[in-house]
């Protein structure tokens, strides 16, 4: 019998697989890096083990250190969890060899799926090798590791050997493989994916499918289970071919054999062998504790002869700390309150708690919020009802991204889901959001009257000016009244029923709508869901920066400067200058303009944080008027 159990994962996942340890009466251990120290998943474990460093390659993804933690802390197995070191045959061998009870397939089986390129040879399927214009779109893919990290779409033959190169070195990042192998790339399908979970008795379920298609980066955002609006006989032909995948490697445990779907077919993509980020879905849906089994089948346990029969739908969304508006920029910083409505079954896995702080290091994935209900429809409702009323106070999310999706009409029709969803839409969903101008008006008038709680003051006989407040965009007018109220003047048609420094009742068109507000003195405003940013009277002589200047777009690191570039080149318009890599992603830095490189303040292994200076390239017409006066 297991009776303690090391997860060899951090954050969410970390946590998750707590849960239903303590549940089933078994110890828990973590691991943390530096950067981890203080981490949800470090709390709530029963003991916990440092991994001197921060990057993942020291610390994380140390499968030696890993075993030594988990020795020196008692514990007699091993769970992966679903990230760095759960797709490593080595570390499972290392595993077993200290003598430990490893929660997953057989190395061997990891070996002949987790790599991507061998699992197609498994299957018959041959990697594109020798690409012509005839073979374009073709995607670059990371033989290991997932999450969409080591991928790039290549458009146009000349761009093949670059993106090869990028998908390489971000794969030897995350995952401790540089191997890369190009396939078809199909356009607009519906990634759909099925469960399995099989026993050392030769008993293999296939728990039903699900659709993960609305991705970003290639990684996903949205999931369900099971996968709608898919033929009968399509659906069958999948969860076959994932049962087939299974018994040929004879694998134990929990795995996802991953589809593409188009034009009624179905192409294979990968078989990962280990639990997925998105197996709630499934386990809501069939009313199962997916790692709970793990546990079970780790112990020699059977699994019954039959899968239980799934009941209704589940949606989950990933809530991100990044900037879906700005290239889905990820987002750092103190999460000030992190709270979502507990009513009707809302289910939260996250390794976040209020106060925590969203670091450099890790993936920006704050939670999972799932939701179970009798029909898809039903589901959906749920989930954007509960997302709109969770209150996020810190760094900007995804949230109101989420919401929109879960609300658009494409989404609301299986038959128009694919994964070019965001690619198709993105601008729509990141318009600003209705309401956004009377949140402006709360977040002035809760100011103002946390400023007269302070320092007094009210209406004078004397009228004197508006006073005047900027969110974003929008700008308020507003002065006190007689009755120690305010009279809101723009935007007009705003009434102001009630103004305290934590809330706010406004009437708009005869309805009154209630705002609670907060402030955490960092420039930003939150009222109701609405994140607002204050804009000052006055700009800061030093915040000004020269035209085409290239200021890193969030805190990171620099992994890449492009080949040969130096001061004085000259460079085109979109031409990739250098790649910083922040929270397991990797961004490209392109010139602004056509011109010259001026300035390069960026080097390899160099840490900048947001705004930092990274080079500055000076368009033609600025160059040549530099030029002439110093000629003068």
């Amino acid at each position: 019998m297991i009776t303690s159990v090391l997860v060899a994962n951090r954050g969410e996942i970390a946590c998750r697989v707590f849960r239903t340890c303590r549940e089933l009466g078994m110890s828990t251990v973590a691991v943390y890096s530096d950067a981890d120290a203080d981490a949800l998943h470090v709390r709530e474990a029963d003991t916990a083990v440092r991994l001197p460093g921060a990057a993942p390659s020291e610390t994380y993804l140390r499968g030696d250190l890993v075993v030594k933690a988990a020795l020196a802390a008692g514990a007699d197995a091993v769970h992966p969890g679903y990230g760095f070191l759960s797709e490593n045959a080595d570390f499972a061998r290392q595993v077993i060899d200290a003598g430990l009870v490893w929660i997953g397939p057989p190395p061997e089986a990891i070996e002949a799926m987790a790599s991507k390129t061998r699992a197609k040879e498994l299957l018959g399927i041959a990697p594109l090798t020798d690409v012509t214009e005839a073979d374009l779109p073709v995607l670059v893919k990371a033989a290991a590791g997932g999450g969409g990290r080591g991928m790039r779409i290549v458009r146009r033959l000349d761009d093949l050997a670059g993106e090869s190169a990028a998908a390489s070195a971000e794969a030897l990042s995350a995952f401790g493989d540089g191997e890369v192998f190009v396939e078809p790339y199909v356009e607009n399908g519906r990634h759909v994916e099925v469960q399995l979970l099989c026993d050392t008795h030769g008993t293999v379920w296939a728990l039903g499918t699900r659709d993960c298609s609305l991705q970003r980066r290639h990684q996903k955002v949205v999931e369900e289970a099971p996968a709608p609006g898919l033929p009968a006989a399509l659906e069958a032909s999948l969860l076959d071919a994932a049962v087939r995948a299974a018994k040929a490697v004879g694998y134990v445990g929990a795995g996802t054999v991953e589809f593409l779907v188009a034009d009624g077919r179905a192409h294979f993509l990968e078989m990962n062998t280990r639990l997925q980020v998105e197996h709630p879905v499934t386990e809501e849906a069939f009313g199962v504790d997916l790692v709970a089994l793990q546990l079970a089948v780790a112990e020699g346990r059977a699994l019954p002869p039959e899968p239980p029969a799934a009941r209704g739908h589940a949606i989950e969304a990933r809530l991100y700390a990044e900037d879906p508006a700005r290239a889905w920029a990820p987002q750092t910083g103190v999460l000030h309150l992190f709270e979502l409505p507990g009513e009707g079954g809302t289910r939260l896995d996250t390794g976040y708690v209020s106060g925590d702080t969203i670091g450099v290091h890790y993936d920006p994935m704050l939670a999972k919020v799932i939701v179970h209900a009798p029909t898809r429809a039903e589901a959906i409702r749920k989930l954007a009802h509960a997302l709109d009323r969770a209150r996020i106070h810190g760094p900007v999310t995804n949230r109101d991204l989420l919401v929109a999706s879960l609300r658009h009409p494409e989404f609301a029709d299986p038959g128009l889901l694919d994964t070019g969803f965001y690619d198709r839409n993105l601008d729509a969903l990141t318009e600003t959001r209705t309401g956004e101008a009377y949140a402006a008006v709360a977040a002035a008038l809760a100011g103002a009257a946390a400023r007269r709680g302070r320092f007094g003051g009210g209406w004078r006989n004397l009228r004197s000016q508006d006073e005047t407040r900027t969110y974003g965009d929008h700008e308020v007018r507003y002065r006190p009244t007689r009755d120690g109220g305010f009279e809101v003047t723009a935007p007009k048609g705003v009434r102001a029923v009630s103004a305290d420094p934590g809330r706010v009742r406004l009437e708009i068109a005869g309805v009154v709508r209630d705002f609670g507000v907060a402030a955490y003195g960092d420039g930003v405003v939150h009222a109701g869901p609405h994140r607002l940013t204050v804009r000052p009277r006055f700009t800061d002589p030093r915040e000004q920066t020269a035209p085409g200047s290239l200021l890193a777009p969030m805190p990171g690191t620099v992994v890449r400067v492009a080949d040969g570039l130096a001061v004085g080149d000259r460079v085109t318009a979109g031409q990739p200058l250098l790649w910083l890599e922040a929270m397991k992603m990797e961004h490209r830095v392109i010139a602004p303009a056509s011109g010259t490189l001026t300035a390069l303040h960026a080097a390899p292994g160099r840490q900048v944080e947001v705004g930092a200076l990274l080079a500055v390239v000076s368009d033609d017409a600025t160059t040549e008027a530099a030029q002439e006066d110093q000629t003068v």
